[in-house]
């Protein structure tokens, strides 16, 4: 699934080319795509009709487009195959093609949702008084948001009873960051997954907050993560930082690091990748008599 990277490049493609546009018409070419709307797909395509769009806003694996003239927003999720692509009007449609939006200006473009899978879809939501998506309103700021505080997320991850990776995953701590970044992350601060958070000290969270900070912006720089063709950008194309990744994916490749093989578990229905000797695992707790 897209994370942080990956969603933010798809949200700086939509500024560029869909904010600021007026909707002229909205085709949903499969029910499935707009199923978070209750109101159904009629209702969806009615209600987007005439309005102009306002300034793409991201907030973790989350994105949204602003309506202008009211209080709403189309809220989209990519999940396992969704892509938001601006193609030409005339481009032959994709064969996973469920939403098509056409514009009322003369730039000859238009926005398709297309999801092989279809576990994504856009939706129509009310704003919360800060402007996001009520459904989303619990979600937290993620490390990149200017607003994120450090102070509050290092005090919340001590009080967490909970290891290590499953707190990077909870999107009410911090959002934004998945199975990829998470095991990316923990290598870089030598910490393995299943470290309680509760022994970690103040000093190796923040390091760790900052390697998540880092490596995130790496991948963005290069447009994230792509191993198929599924996560592109609106223009159709691939992230390589799948070039660059240090421990998800290298199962039985060495550590570049210390040279160990690294190793893959099975962990929450995904996998975890990390390196045996640089993230030792945490000692066995001792069983009361």
């Amino acid at each position: 699934m897209p994370e942080l990277p990956e969603v933010e490049v798809v949200r700086r493609g939509l500024q560029r080319w869909v904010s600021g546009r007026t909707i002229a018409e909205v085709s949903v070419l499969h029910p499935r795509a707009v199923r978070r709307h209750l109101a159904g797909a009629d209702d969806f395509a009615a209600q987007l009709k005439g309005q102009s769009v306002g300034i793409a806003r991201r907030r973790g694996k989350y994105l949204w487009l602003p309506l202008a003239d009211t209080d709403s927003s189309v809220l989209g999720h990519l999940g396992m195959s969704g892509q938001l692509l601006v193609q030409p009007e005339d481009a032959l449609d994709e064969k996973h093609l469920r939403i098509r939006m056409r514009f009322a200006d003369t730039l000859g473009t238009e926005l398709r949702f297309v999801d092989q899978r279809t576990f994504g879809g856009l939706s129509l939501h009310d704003n919360t008084f800060d402007g996001l998506p009520d459904v989303i309103a619990h979600i937290a700021r993620d490390p990149l948001d200017p607003a994120f505080d450090d102070d509050a997320f290092l005090a919340a991850l001590k009080l967490r009873r909970t290891t290590v990776k499953r707190a990077l995953l909870d999107q009410s701590l911090i959002s934004g960051v998945g199975n990829i970044y998470a095991d990316e992350a923990l290598w870089r601060a030598r910490l393995h997954y299943e470290r309680p958070t509760a022994g970690i000290s103040r000093a190796r969270s923040a390091e760790l907050l900052g390697h998540v900070r880092d490596v995130m912006n790496a991948a963005l720089a290069v447009g994230g993560t792509s191993f198929d063709s599924l996560y592109v950008n609106v223009n159709g194309e691939s992230g390589y930082f799948d070039r660059s990744l240090d421990a998800y994916g290298r199962e039985d490749l060495p550590c570049r690091r210390c040279g160990t093989l690294m190793r893959r578990r099975p962990w929450m229905n995904r996998s975890s990748y990390f390196c045996p000797r640089c993230q030792r695992p945490p000692r066995p707790t001792r069983s009361g008599a």
